[in-house]
């Protein structure tokens, strides 16, 4: 039964998240290669030169081998958040999901256990699947009249919880990706600021007066991963924190749902 309602949710999100970072690596040097290291983008048409006046993506280009890095990161946020907000949205289901509590909790006050499974089946998503499979335990329990009334509703809160285990890992699933590429982002942009710095003060103490396009490339390398792995970070944690209070609501909406349940039966039987 809980397998039949598991397929009622049309996407449930990509479980291997790192083919998405492996295609985002290749991604992301291909842009730095082919996007930031054309050659039309330097004097000369020579990528060792200085980027020609006024050209980011040159500029960006100098920022050296922590680019493609950094952006692997970013590209991995932006597609595993784009795939978390598919596989929320789905798992909230199809209609409003306070309306949808609403109703339930009204056909629950009314007694008519028929029109609640109804209204799971027109909302489908995860508290609707968590709801249906509660309800179908509902309906267990009143025929079974070797159990006493605490343990039907033990049972029926046991059921209620086996129901939203299931469903939650889906609505978690790559999360934990994005909460450490928050970290993991600003550290890689420090560590390219550093080997950009460390680059700068060698060419200021070269022997033979200052090699001016190893000193700019050093400020370039340091600047740009520090925007790359500042942008990169805070991306990260606005997605982590956004996905993350969008379950803490459906959470709450399950809850409030259960316990009407168990309610409804402890007062009825």
């Amino acid at each position: 039964m809980k397998t039949t309602h598991q397929k009622n949710v049309s996407f449930t999100g990509i479980k291997s998240a790192g083919l998405v970072i492996i295609g985002c690596l290749v991604v992301a040097i291909c842009i730095f290669h082919f996007v930031f290291g054309n050659p039309t983008n330097f004097m000369n048409n020579d990528p060792n030169n200085h980027p020609l006046p006024g050209n980011l993506l040159g500029t960006i280009y100098k920022g050296g081998i922590i680019v493609p890095v950094i952006q692997t990161l970013l590209l991995t946020v932006l597609a595993l958040s784009i795939e978390r907000y598919f596989a929320i949205r789905s798992a909230f289901g199809k209609g409003a999901l306070v309306k949808f509590v609403k109703g339930i909790k009204e056909a629950l006050s009314a007694g008519d256990m028929q029109k609640a499974k109804e209204l799971c089946d027109k909302q489908r998503g995860s508290v609707a699947n968590v709801v249906t499979s509660t309800l179908v335990k509902y309906a267990e329990v009143e025929k079974d009249a070797t159990l006493s009334k605490d343990q039907k509703i033990l049972a029926i809160q046991k059921e209620l919880e086996e129901a939203t285990a299931l469903e939650l890992p889906m609505m978690q699933q790559n999360l934990p990706i994005i909460a450490t590429i928050t970290t993991l982002g600003t550290l890689m942009g420090l560590l390219g600021t550093v080997i950009g710095m460390i680059r700068s003060f060698a060419a200021l103490s070269a022997g033979g007066g200052t090699d001016s396009v190893a000193l700019s490339t050093g400020i370039s390398e340091a600047l740009i991963n520090t925007a790359f792995g500042i942008l990169t970070g805070a991306l990260a944690v606005i997605s982590y924190n956004y996905y993350t209070n969008k379950i803490d609501k459906l959470t709450y909406s399950l809850d409030e749902v259960g316990f009407s349940i168990v309610q409804t039966f402890a007062a009825t039987h």
